[in-house]
């Protein structure tokens, strides 16, 4: 008889319940797979009371369901709905009440999205490295610009507010539009190309430019690093009007002036004309009464002198009475004298020997009292003559006309020597002005760039001057006149 073989031990196997099973299996996937990175379309969108988001991602041929718990969920800059191609940061896991593969999504983005903001980012952070956005650097903006410029698109909504608040508010102004696109792949070349046409043009004040708002995608040429260089590279004053309020792009701190909307740009730099003419009425009301309180004042200073010159005059007239009162006096005392003599003669006649000899003597004698009489009358008419005379020309010293004649030659005189000397000063300051500009382009170390020169540094920003500051594989920078050369250092050798 044949014995049957031994049937072999069967190894004894653990079961498991289905929850050790789910438990196991998303241990398994947690542990597998760290913070992932999944695109996709939003779909079966749901948004209970609870704040958590749970929706589908799928793409053309498969779908995983996700969960976005409400501490995440409130923290997105949009609200996600189906049909959004979105950018999840996902942990794997699995449900294990239902056994369901899962996401538990830790972050979302609109698909693209996160790249323009990375992008923009690294941007902004470089021109703020390189100074772009200092204060120091900004232009003050004209208080009263005679020619705006518009750099936006001409058949924009952007242009049109801004037009209708400028001629609102400084219908005085120039306007002059230098067209650009501000939206697509060609955007950052024109407005580039607009800026350049500006500054050859020559003619504006300050240059606004921007647009209407938009997505960040639309926005995207704002961001550029041609446009943000050329609006630094500006000598025009110039304002970033670009979108809505909350709309931020790197011309907004590149530029002069950042206005949140195009309307708020105009409203910026447009001087209000009605304010202007109410303090143009004010300052002509103020002028008018300055010039008639110093009329006043002249005038008052005129009734003085006027006043003085008719004082003067009756002192003359008195004078001129006196003058008169002395020679009726001298008259009748030439006549009181010359009848005593004709008495005393008359006396003493009777007693002359000779009738005749005595009248001889007594008529020579009369002849040279006569001639005394005359010489004195003459003498003193001649004195009282020159009193007079004097009189007359203190007078005419004291009279406020030739005084004024003078004091305005005078006036003359001194205005005509402030402007020379007002303009003889303009000339200098201007050659030292240009003198100073000259000097300080020749010992400007970007002159010395422009002729082919660079400045070398180590990776700390240190200037290298000596070959054996650096060893043998070191990475440098060589700055130029126009950008950065990163350069690694192959050999070294000393002058020969």
């Amino acid at each position: 008889m044949f014995k049957q073989p031994a049937t072999p031990a069967i190894p004894e196997r653990k079961v498991l319940t289905v929850s050790q099973l789910n438990r196991q299996a998303r241990q398994l996937l947690e542990k597998q797979f760290a913070l992932i990175v999944v695109e996709g379309e939003i779909s079966n969108l749901s948004t209970p009371g609870s704040g958590h988001l749970y929706f589908s991602l799928k793409d053309e041929k498969s779908q995983v369901r996700c969960a976005m718990f409400r501490n995440r969920a409130g923290l997105l800059a949009f609200r996600p709905k189906n049909g959004d191609k979105v950018q999840l940061h996902a942990k794997v896991s699995l449900y294990e009440g239902r056994g369901d593969f899962q996401l538990i999504a830790e972050t979302m983005e609109e698909q693209g999205r996160g790249a323009l903001i990375r992008a923009f980012e690294a941007l902004k952070f470089k021109l703020k490295e390189e100074g772009l956005f200092d204060r120091s650097r900004k232009k003050p903006l004209p208080p009263i610009p005679n020619v705006i410029g518009l750099i936006t698109s001409p058949t924009g909504a952007a242009i049109r507010d801004m037009l209708i608040v400028l001629k609102r508010r400084f219908p005085l102004a120039e306007i002059v539009v230098y067209p650009a696109t501000v939206q697509g792949n060609e955007a950052p070349d024109t407005i580039t190309r607009a800026i350049e046409l500006a500054h050859l043009h020559g003619k504006s004040d300050l240059l606004i430019i921007g647009r209407g708002g938009g997505s960040l995608e639309d926005l995207q040429a704002f961001n550029d690093e041609r446009v943000a260089r050329a609006i630094s590279a500006s000598y025009i004053p110039t304002v970033s009007a670009v979108g809505h309020e909350t709309d931020i792009t790197i011309a907004d701190y590149i530029a002069d002036y950042r206005a949140p909307t195009p309307s708020a740009a105009a409203e910026q730099v447009s001087p209000d004309l009605t304010q202007w003419q109410q303090w143009l009425t004010q300052s002509e009301a103020t002028l008018h009464r300055q010039i008639e309180r110093q009329l006043q004042n002249n005038q008052q200073g005129l009734d003085h002198l006027a006043h003085r010159y008719q004082r003067c005059l009756g002192g003359l007239q008195q004078q001129r009475k006196q003058l008169t009162h002395i020679e009726q006096r001298l008259i009748q005392g030439m006549k009181n004298q010359l009848s005593r003599k004709q008495q005393q003669l008359d006396k003493n006649s009777g007693r002359l020997k000779h009738p005749k000899t005595e009248l001889h003597q007594q008529q020579q004698q009369l002849n040279n009292l006569k001639q005394q009489l005359l010489r004195t009358h003459e003498y003193q008419s001649r004195h009282h003559h020159q009193q007079l005379q004097q009189l007359q020309n203190r007078l005419w010293r004291a009279a406020p006309a030739k005084g004024i004649q003078n004091q305005q030659s005078q006036l003359h005189k001194l205005s005509l020597s402030l402007q020379k000397a007002w303009q003889h000063q303009l000339e200098g300051r201007q050659q030292k002005l240009a003198e100073l500009s000259h000097r300080l382009q020749t010992v400007s170390p970007l002159a010395t760039l422009s002729r082919g020169y660079a400045i070398v540094q180590d990776d700390k920003g240190n200037i290298v001057r000596h070959y054996q500051d650096v060893n043998q594989g070191d990475h440098v920078c060589a700055r130029l006149a126009t950008g950065v050369l990163h350069c690694k250092v192959m050999a070294q050798d000393a002058d020969n």
